[in-house]
């Protein structure tokens, strides 16, 4: 036991309590991806029912190294590449909704040659931005009130980005929008540019809207979540989460994994509900809750302006996510598509999340280990 603590002191770097969040996660999400894909794989893969947890484990291992690599770079060399990286997403989302791979009606995938792997460049471009956004808004603290050479890159980014991204996937681009605004406010952006990024926004969307896939989904299922009659989706998801009652039905029990389309990523919650009741979906949304609490905490404790705002924006984009996937589950909202992080069957969402979870791990590192170690002038910049 010791060997093993003075492993993870060595090795773990940054907040404990977020190394055991998301450990606590990551086993939760092999547990109940293999329950929700068991009969899935009985049926696709000729009774290998180990198909789906292999792949999945992989995917999870995958998640936990970039994690670690993540958090062992100082979070101010993300500065300099986040911008490149910015760039490189605004041509492959643009590829992505003009020729990539069509998923359930919608282009969000490009797939990698000689590997044959599923790839969605929105993570990508998420992540870019946000870590864009801190190192803009940081170096602009002095002259935040400068509309044209403060402001005005800033929404011009953000209205691209979220409008490239809202050509194939309406829910992603909102929250993405919702995070942007929510960065912009922590950096005392006046609110008067606010609104003037709402205005943009609206317009993005309209725009994604008219001439994105995903448009008349989108309506359809805002009609669908007005009307009094709940979809066929929803109607399964409250059948699982009121057949699991308080304490639930025990791992690898849940019935509704049978009829509950998207089981295993989009309505991973009612399954947790389901097999672990109303007391583990109140510790799921816990888990989540203290991950933000801690990301927020890193981001106070900060002494740079881009480190506090690094750390606030990806733990807002992270926990926002999550919340928006239970509500989904349990009816407060429109169904949206969005997995639940670190928890839900994935492949590049569980490697961007994981990369964002390790740039907070680095900034929790503290300043103490960047004393007396010289930077380029642009990264004096971000810091």
């Amino acid at each position: 036991m010791n060997t093993l603590k003075e492993w993870a002191y060595r090795n773990m770097k940054g907040d404990p309590v977020i190394w055991f969040i998301i450990i606590l996660l990551s086993v939760l999400s092999i547990l109940v991806v293999y329950s929700a894909t068991g009969s899935l794989a009985y049926k696709m893969m000729e009774g290998n029912t180990e198909y789906y947890l292999m792949k999945h484990s992989a995917l999870v291992l995958l998640s936990m190294v970039s994690i670690w690599l993540a958090h062992r770079i100082d979070y101010r060399y993300y500065s300099g590449i986040s911008r490149l990286l910015l760039w490189i997403s605004v041509p492959l989302l643009v590829i992505t909704w003009k020729f990539g791979t069509n998923i359930n009606e919608a282009s969000r995938w490009i797939t990698i040659p000689f590997i044959n792997q599923a790839f969605q460049p929105s993570d990508l471009a998420k992540l870019a931005l946000l870590v864009t956004l801190a190192s803009m808004l940081s170096r602009r603290q002095l002259k935040i009130s400068d509309f044209q050479n403060a402001i005005i890159p800033m929404l011009v980014w953000i209205g691209i980005i979220c409008g490239l991204i809202a050509l194939t996937d309406v829910s992603s681009a909102i929250l993405l929008f919702l995070t942007c605004m929510l960065m912009l406010f922590i950096g005392r952006v006046p609110v008067k540019y606010l609104v003037m990024l709402v205005l943009i926004g609206g317009f993005s969307g309209y725009v994604a809207l008219s001439i994105g896939q995903r448009g008349d989904t989108a309506i359809s299922r805002i009609n669908e979540f007005l009307d009094d009659t709940p979809s066929y989706q929803a109607r399964q998801a409250y059948v699982a989460m009121a057949t699991g009652g308080v304490f639930g039905k025990g791992p690898g029990q849940s019935d509704q994994r049978n009829y509950l389309p998207s089981a295993y990523s989009d309505f991973i919650y009612a399954i947790i509900i389901e097999e672990y009741g109303i007391i583990g979906g109140i510790l799921v949304l816990l888990l989540y809750l203290a991950l933000l609490y801690r990301g927020m905490k890193t981001a106070i404790q900060s002494d740079r302006p881009y480190a506090g705002l690094l750390a606030a924006g990806l733990s807002f984009a992270i926990v926002l996510q999550a919340l928006v996937n239970m509500g989904v589950a349990v009816g407060l909202g429109p169904i949206t598509g969005l997995p639940l992080p670190f928890v839900s069957m994935g492949g590049t969402s569980q490697l961007f999340m994981g990369i964002a979870v390790g740039i907070i791990l680095s900034v929790s590192r503290g300043e103490l280990e960047n004393v007396g170690k010289p930077m380029n002038n642009q990264y004096k910049e971000a810091a």
